[in-house]
């Protein structure tokens, strides 16, 4: 490899930064391995919460609704291998559940593995794999080497070209500051928030399972000085309450008692500590993490849209839109110029049924500009010349 990468720079057949001679480090050519657990981050942020949740889905509902189209020198095919590839990915996925499953991988893990099944030259099939089952193999020049993956004990070697980069896997992942080979999770950020949210809910399922009733203790007035009860009479009483008050099916139940108890609270009230609205300011945050509007995750209060039409416009315009164009880009750059140079990937924006007012706005702005030819009032919004179309209206 050493020996490749010198013949390579001597005859300036490949580009590399002054800073790619430091990717060749002690422990390259091994696996390297996500900074956090993924099943943790998914069990802890998106099985166990319910604004991850509906964020989550939300994103990758949107962007699965989205129809993809493939252009050549600018044109709009009809039917092309790609196209086909596209709309039915594999056997067991469409383009919709394809996409949802591969934007929901971004913004769980922060990284998305696509690997790619060939027919000679061409791409067949398209699969998404798990990320917590994949590994990085560094490579030089900040190329990856290959990517490990590993099921059930057993581990398939994908490699990489290491001129180009180009490999049957796509490796798609979010901005990381202090790791090179993968993608950091969202859930990483909103991690406190995340926990906040989680602890208010199991507090009050237990507070629920406990019929209503704060933690507290049972206060044994003595009639005579030295009355003391003795550790038989404890450990009864203790059966007792739990037999007869604790858990929902006791909730209601009435305890008859020997002597003079008294019940003292010793925790605070929810009211003191102010559950609700701590639990809505984690939901705020967590939505703030992922970019959707807490309206839209059913945060009361929430003042800063006008209506829920708004909220879902700026979900579309702010967040879902932006993943649609690094999903593009890299689809662009690693999937189409297996079907030639000329060839490129793009989504249908005006399908959009929450963009459709900016898209009426801008239709309008276009249909009165009396300084513009038909043609190129057609090219603005999309659609392809027509005779005689080179003239103003």
């Amino acid at each position: 490899m050493k020996k490749l990468i010198q013949y390579l720079f001597r005859h300036k057949e490949v580009k590399a930064s002054t800073t790619a001679s430091l990717f060749i480090t002690a422990g390259s050519h091994q696996p390297v391995w996500t900074p956090r657990q993924y099943d943790r981050l998914a069990e802890e942020g998106y099985q166990k919460n319910i604004i991850v949740y509906r964020c989550v889905s939300l994103i990758a509902r949107g962007v699965a609704s989205v129809p993809w189209q493939v252009y050549k020198g600018g044109a709009r095919l009809e039917s092309h291998p790609l196209l086909t590839v596209l709309s039915n990915p594999n056997p067991q996925q469409g383009l919709s559940r394809f996409m949802e499953g591969l934007t929901a991988y971004l913004l769980l893990a922060g990284n998305v593995y696509v690997e790619a099944i060939f027919s000679e030259k061409e791409p067949l099939e398209l699969y998404l794999l798990r990320p917590d089952r994949v590994r990085v193999i560094p490579g030089t020049a900040g190329i990856p080497e290959a990517y490990d993956y590993t099921l059930g004990g057993r581990s398939v070697r994908i490699p990489v070209d290491p001129i180009n980069g180009s490999s049957r896997v796509l490796h798609m992942k979010t901005f990381n500051p202090l790791h090179d080979w993968y993608g950091m999770s969202p859930i990483e950020a909103a991690a406190h928030s995340i926990d906040q949210h989680n602890a208010v809910a199991g507090h009050n399922l237990s507070l629920l399972q406990n019929g209503g009733r704060p933690s507290g203790a049972i206060q044994f007035r003595p009639r005579r000085d030295g009355d003391i009860l003795s550790d038989e009479q404890r450990q009864r009483l203790r059966q007792d309450l739990k037999e007869g008050v604790e858990g929902i099916r006791n909730s209601g139940r009435v305890l008859i008692l020997e002597g003079d108890f008294e019940w003292k609270e010793m925790g605070l009230s929810p009211k003191d500590l102010d559950f609700i609205e701590g639990k809505y300011l984690s939901s705020r945050e967590i939505a703030q993490v992922y970019g959707v509007p807490p309206m839209l995750v059913g945060v009361p209060g929430e003042s800063t849209f006008s209506n829920y039409k708004e909220a879902r416009y700026h979900l579309w315009e702010d967040t879902i839109l932006p993943h649609l164009e690094i999903i593009k880009t890299d689809l662009n750059q690693w999937l189409a110029p297996y079907f030639g140079q000329d060839i490129v990937i793009d989504y249908d924006v005006d399908s959009i049924p929450a963009l459709a007012p900016k898209r009426e706005a801008l239709w309008g702005k276009i249909q009165k500009a009396t300084f513009l030819t038909i043609n190129e009032k057609r090219s603005l919004v999309g659609y392809s010349p027509i005779p005689d179309g080179d003239r103003l209206e």
